[in-house]
């Protein structure tokens, strides 16, 4: 970034935070978000799913769009969780992480240090070379049946004639993919990849450009490493990695505590639990494969960042995160992203014929149906990570919330739980579903 952008980016800050400030003294008096009417009833939904066996431990947070808590509860399992979990405890976020760096490169293209539109190539030439795995026909592979993928290995390589940009890595477009995809051989060599074993991001790209991707960039929609790509790109455009690029854009200047790379001196993190069997038990090594068989180690002296997954985060410290983008880029008077940004973030972009709403930049913008299809409240900005962490931003009602636990592949009991908590705080925060119109007769 050159001096001059620089200047001109700072002057714009001093100005919007002198603007908060002055606004901020306006609405001083203003009213406080309501609390829940009745706290204990939300308890009980959240004890019942750890006592049911549904989680080793739970615990949820609501903050109005000031910080204020309207609302927390924990509740663990002694034999699975040895400590209590509360709002400054740290957990393993895994693809919360996808969202921070999101908003890390959006603030570096606001910057004009990227461009939706760069080629990924640009940033890293390593890639030119990618090849991209096909049917026995030529076929995708992310919307081939069951058959084709059978039948798929040895893959056929097809080179790649789509350029790849970083908008495709916004989008997961760009042919990245984990471990679960049905192709034997596909699955077989991103596992033996090791990619969370990489020294450093120049050695995770050399690992990336010996994997084939899964469709032809821009092809289609396809959930895997994307962002994690995207962390890459952002490291080689400004020479700083993305630990520094995170806490030097994004948590410092918003004065986020708890949320960050690396684990913090003297912190526990919770066991690794899984319900794989039916029931919850501790995990087995190697038994969550994300990527095969290893995971992220948290050492903070391990200078490898995976933006999609490698993330520690606290409730507390999240939270503020989702109250910067509730509150449309700015937080603690300081503004990291303008509203034309965030109204990009949360617009349609893929999964557009979906009933329950779309996705905007990694970040489901549900539209208020629920899974049985009845009427809930809407539009909600939700996201989560692979160990059953979850967030939502209610842009309307002003208030965010994260429902944190640790568990890999939870048994039946909780399926349903993070829709089911919501709502048993919305109905405690006055929400009611909106009555139906009356039924005419004919002729009136």
């Amino acid at each position: 970034m050159s001096a001059a952008i620089a200047r001109y980016r700072s002057l714009g800050r001093l100005v919007g935070a002198v603007l908060f400030v002055a606004a901020g003294a306006a609405q001083a008096d203003s009213p406080r978000h309501p609390a829940l009417e009745n706290p204990a009833a939300v308890d009980a939904v959240i004890d019942g799913l750890v006592d049911e066996g549904a989680y080793p431990f739970l615990y949820a947070r609501v903050e109005d769009r000031e910080g204020h808590v309207l609302y927390e509860h924990g509740k663990r399992n002694p034999e699975l969780m040895p400590f209590d979990v509360d709002g400054d405890d740290w957990v393993r976020v895994w693809s919360m992480s996808k969202i921070v760096t999101i908003v890390t490169v959006l603030d570096l293209v606001e910057e004009g240090v990227l461009s939706l539109d760069d080629p990924v190539t640009r940033w890293i030439p390593e890639f030119a070379d990618l090849k991209v795995a096909t049917g026995p026909n030529g076929e995708n592979l992310t919307q081939a049946d069951e058959t084709v993928k059978d039948a798929a290995c040895p893959v056929t390589l097809a080179p790649m004639t789509e350029v790849m940009t970083v908008r495709q890595l916004l989008n997961h477009q760009a042919g990245f993919y984990y471990s679960w995809n049905g192709v034997a051989c596909i699955d077989q060599g991103f596992r033996a990849a090791d990619l969370p074993l990489a020294a450093d991001g120049d050695e995770l790209i050399e690992r990336f450009a010996k994997l084939p991707l899964i469709n032809q960039p821009g092809a289609n929609f396809h959930y895997g490493t994307g962002t994690t790509v995207l962390g890459l790109v952002a490291e080689r455009a400004t020479g700083r990695t993305l630990a520094q690029l995170v806490a030097e854009r994004v948590t410092g200047p918003l004065g986020i505590e708890g949320l960050q790379y690396g684990l913090p001196e003297g912190v526990t993190l919770p066991p690794r639990v899984s319900g794989a069997d039916g029931s919850l038990r501790l995990a087995h090594d190697g038994e969550l494969d994300i990527f095969g068989a290893h995971v992220v180690d948290y050492d903070p002296d391990h200078t490898l960042y995976l933006g999609g997954e490698g993330m520690l985060g606290t409730a507390d410290g999240y939270a503020d995160f989702a109250r910067m983008l509730l509150r449309r880029g700015e937080l603690n008077g300081y503004r990291l992203l303008n509203d034309a940004t965030i109204e990009d973030l949360t617009a349609p972009h893929t999964l557009t014929d979906s009933e329950f709403g779309h996705n905007g930049y990694n970040l489901w913008i549900a539209n208020g149906r629920l899974s049985n299809g009845e009427a809930g409240p809407g539009p909600l900005w939700i996201g989560g990570g692979y160990e059953k962490t979850h967030f939502w931003i209610d842009p309307e009602r002003q208030f965010v919330g994260v429902i944190l636990s640790q568990a890999y592949a939870t048994p039946p009991q909780a399926q349903g739980s993070d829709e089911r908590i919501r709502m048993a705080i919305y109905e405690q925060l006055g929400w009611r579903p909106a009555p139906a119109p009356p039924v005419l007769n004919e002729g009136d």
